[in-house]
């Protein structure tokens, strides 16, 4: 019987404090459920901007691969070609150039 009389357990005083703390702890919640939608919704702008770039990237590279193929494909039409002057000639210019860059970083 005696419980009946006190209702919800909490009476007067007690009963505010606890609405109160009741109050901040749901205030708090909010607070950081908002901030952590606000971080997920930037993580997938982030993942969206990361994923173009990746594609941009392997277009590039595809690009850079295909110009690879085609030059790869010229010295060896010009190596079937029997045009050894040609590779006497790469082979001289790859010289020369090292030559100059290490008289240049030699004398720097």
């Amino acid at each position: 019987m005696r419980r009946a009389h006190m209702g919800n357990g909490f009476q007067g005083q007690e009963g505010d404090i606890v609405e109160e703390d009741n109050q901040r702890m749901e205030d708090d919640l909010k607070y950081k459920v908002q901030a952590l939608k606000s971080l997920t919704i930037d993580i997938g702008n982030e993942v969206r901007d990361q994923n173009k770039y990746l594609n941009e990237m392997h277009d590039d590279f595809d690009k850079g691969g295909s110009l690879l193929d085609k030059t790869v494909n010229r010295l060896k039409r010009i190596t079937a070609s029997g045009g050894h002057k040609h590779i006497c000639y790469l082979l001289g210019f790859s010289l020369f150039v090292f030559f100059v860059i290490w008289m240049i970083v030699k004398f720097r």
